[in-house]
């Protein structure tokens, strides 16, 4: 799996319905943006957070995304694995084989 590719994709899509729905998109992001500022938490342990349920609720568009703004706000390729252990300590195997997807992501975005 191309990894930038399924970010890339996702991007179009999500552009496709904010275009049509335009009101209800607009909330959603104002809820992102307002969530991953950094508080309490920073926002490096927040995007850590958003990829663990990605693994979770196995949504692959939610794995390449997060993990790109793992990195992006610094994460670490440990870190991501140690995201992964906990997922799988949580979630068993399936969390085990989607939590893989989420390195074989950190490791294709490498240049992020």
């Amino acid at each position: 799996m191309n990894w930038n590719d399924v970010v890339a994709e996702g991007q179009v899509h999500i552009e496709d319905y904010c275009g049509k729905q335009e009101e209800a998109a607009n909330g959603f992001f104002a809820l992102h943006e307002a969530t991953l500022k950094p508080g309490a938490l920073d926002t490096k342990h927040k995007e850590l957070m958003a990829l663990a349920i990605g693994i979770a609720k196995q949504c692959v568009d939610c794995i390449g995304f997060h993990t790109k703004a793992a990195k992006e706000a610094g994460a670490s390729r440990a870190e991501i694995e140690e995201t992964v252990s906990v997922c799988v300590m949580m979630g068993g195997g399936p969390s085990l084989m989607y939590g893989t997807k989420a390195l074989e992501a950190y490791d294709q975005m490498d240049g992020v």
